[in-house]
């Protein structure tokens, strides 16, 4: 299987000379390392060439690298129910970059772009509605990124009194604690508790 994976993405590579960086397969699954700017040409090629017909699209997401100069890589997943196969496409971009929509290859990109744009920042250029889908639209940064902090920004709760939803900024209630594992309850090293001897 991984032999025909293999000359599969050869021959993708091939194709597309310029637009594929490289391709390599891993875990089973062939994996598409295409340049941002010629993402369109590759997913075009992927879905219409006799040898792919990778014609049904599964989703699109990110992951992030913030050491990276290209912090991003746009992740699409598609399917060939004729060959029975999967592909992974990635393309690098930079933080503020724009990759291009994939709507226009694969409709079913719309709300896949707009996730991955409220939860990373990603903005693809000519989507036909970039806007954010999962979180609110006042929503300050993009939860997925790992600069997020973990608490987020601001609180949300229904006020009983002002008989709304109020934002708030995020307060910990609870301090960090400083252990000294000087109580038995703390220590570094298992105490025996009264009873834990009928446990063996």
């Amino acid at each position: 299987m991984d032999d025909a994976l293999k000359t599969l993405g050869d021959a993708i590579a091939a194709a597309l000379p310029g637009a594929v960086a490289r391709t390599y397969v891993e875990y089973g699954e062939l994996n598409v390392v295409a340049n941002a700017p010629r993402i369109i040409d590759v997913l075009t090629h992927l879905r219409d060439d006799a040898a792919c017909l990778f014609i049904s699209f599964v989703d699109i997401t990110a992951t992030d690298y913030p050491a990276r100069e290209k912090r991003f890589d746009v992740v699409y997943h598609l399917l060939s129910p004729r060959h029975n196969q999967r592909v992974r496409v990635k393309a690098a971009v930079g933080d503020g970059e724009m990759i291009a929509s994939a709507c226009s290859v694969f409709p079913a990109a719309n709300w896949f772009e707009r996730e991955t744009y409220d939860m990373f920042g990603v903005l693809f250029s000519g989507h036909p509605d970039l806007r954010r889908i999962l979180t609110d639209y006042g929503f300050e940064g993009h939860p997925l990124r790992k600069d997020f902090p973990m608490t987020g920004f601001v609180e949300v709760r229904y006020d009983d009194i002002e008989k709304r939803v109020v934002y708030e900024p995020v307060r910990l209630n609870q301090e960090f604690r400083q252990f000294d594992f000087l109580s038995p309850w703390e220590g570094a090293i298992p105490q025996q508790l009264p009873g834990d001897e009928k446990a063996s």
